[in-house]
């Protein structure tokens, strides 16, 4: 969601929206983590493969998700609703 679209929304959706978003931090450091224990548990076992850089593939994801977390929490503060 860009900033457009968060200015769009009114009070309550905002809350609804952040309350829902809470737990993505959350899942992405459960993800990473797993990742990076299978990268590990590949390269011990298998030396250097396709799974030693699956962590990689998923940290845009992340980033992406911080990145929206981060505005709706700009939104939320000019409205100052949090």
């Amino acid at each position: 969601m860009n900033q457009n679209k968060l200015a769009a929304f009114t009070d309550q959706e905002l809350l609804a929206v952040a309350k829902k978003s809470k737990p993505t931090k959350i899942y992405d450091a459960i993800i990473i983590g797993m990742l990076v224990g299978i990268a590990i548990y590949s390269t011990l076992n298998n030396g250097f493969g396709l799974l030693t850089f699956l962590p990689l593939i998923y940290l845009p994801i992340a980033a992406k998700n911080k990145l929206k977390k981060l505005e709706l929490e700009k939104v939320l503060k000019e409205r100052n609703l949090k």
